[in-house]
């Protein structure tokens, strides 16, 4: 586990959002991270098509493009 230095306005950002979501701080920006890095590297996916994916995923189910339609 490593730590990351973030800026103080986006460390409120991920403060207010963790309270919203029921998520620790980390858990918010660990998701935040997760997804970013996801939509990066599937620039074609909708945000709502990569927590299919993932949902998918977490079930064992397929977790291509082809299980966003399900």
């Amino acid at each position: 586990m490593g730590i990351v230095k973030i800026g103080d306005d986006l460390h409120e950002e991920v403060r207010r959002a963790s309270g919203v979501m029921c998520r620790s701080i980390n858990a918010q920006a660990e998701f935040w991270m997760k997804i970013g890095m996801l939509a990066e590297a599937n620039p074609a996916l909708s945000y709502v098509e990569i927590i299919r994916m993932q949902v998918a995923a977490a079930h064992g189910q397929a977790a291509g493009p082809e299980a966003v339609a399900a």
